[in-house]
């Protein structure tokens, strides 16, 4: 098999997408699905067990490509990043469609009427895609029974000014390894939906995002001549700098997104793994 990164290509030993034909070797190949995300928030683990590890979340709305459905799981690859892995077939509905708005708050409730006194259905999460068929007053109908506050939605294609201020809305939110919303996020995902958010389209994982935003900051010991926005990469970790000295960042030392000295962030890092700080990006 051609070596590509097994987070992003559908192939595995026994089964890969048609289009990876001659570029990697498999059993079997087999035309995807176009299916969407239909709950709030989808796991996407790493095998096709609600006990594997999570590997990153798709969120409503979200275009994945079906590859397999087998004992009610999906093997797929997420329209967004790319990213591969294994989501629960209940979150999932046959066909795609496009978006006219996105959420534009950490949550919103999704009601069956457009009555804030009724139970809410669900919540999705920033940065979800809907589809906006109707208003009723102070709601827009999303789907049948579903409606959702208005002013919680901005137009899919309208981007935010400041991407380092919608990371901010995630301080205090529980660290999750995997995760993409405010019910618990990791560093990637804290730094991925931000930028989504700004219109920057960021890959799921650290390294990955290393390797695709920004360009390189020269930084001496003393960490001078940093500003709001520049985003600060370890092996294995990302944060974001709020301002010439502080760091934004979902951590597993504090179990949350955290705000703090980058100077007391990059002694603690280096005394506990002996990583330094490998690269400091600045995006224009």
């Amino acid at each position: 098999m051609t070596k590509l990164d097994p987070r992003l290509t559908p192939a595995r030993p026994d089964l890969a997408a048609a289009h990876l034909r001659g570029l990697v070797t498999a059993p079997d190949y087999v035309e995807g699905r176009a299916m969407q995300v239909v709950i709030g928030i989808a796991d996407l683990q790493h095998e096709p067990s609600h006990y594997a590890p999570l590997d990153t979340q798709a969120l409503f709305g979200e275009n994945v490509t079906l590859y397999e459905d087998q004992e009610g799981w999906g093997w797929v690859q997420l329209a967004r990043d790319g990213y591969v892995g294994y989501i629960a077939t209940a979150a999932l509905a046959e066909g795609q469609t496009e978006p006219t708005h996105r959420v534009a708050v950490n949550r919103t409730f999704v009601y069956q009427c457009p009555d804030l006194k009724m139970p809410a259905r669900r919540a999705s999460p920033l940065g979800a895609a809907v589809c906006v068929r109707a208003t009723q007053g102070a709601f827009a109908q999303i789907g049948d029974n579903a409606f959702v506050f208005a002013d919680h939605l901005q137009p899919y294609d309208s981007r935010e000014k400041d991407f380092v201020a919608v990371a901010e809305r995630f301080l205090h939110a529980p660290y999750l390894w995997g995760g993409k919303t405010s019910l618990g996020i990791d560093c990637s995902g804290l730094v991925q939906i931000a930028l989504d958010a700004a219109g920057i389209a960021a890959p799921r994982d650290t390294d990955l995002q290393e390797k695709a935003i920004g360009a390189p900051l020269a930084f001496d010991a003393d960490l001078t001549g940093l500003r709001r926005g520049d985003v600060v990469f370890w092996h294995g970790h990302v944060g974001i700098m709020r301002d010439e000295t502080t760091l934004l960042h979902a951590n597993a030392h504090h179990m949350l997104v955290a705000s703090e000295p980058l100077s007391d962030a990059r002694e603690r890092i280096l005394a506990k793994t002996a990583q330094p700080i490998t690269s400091i990006k600045r995006l224009s």
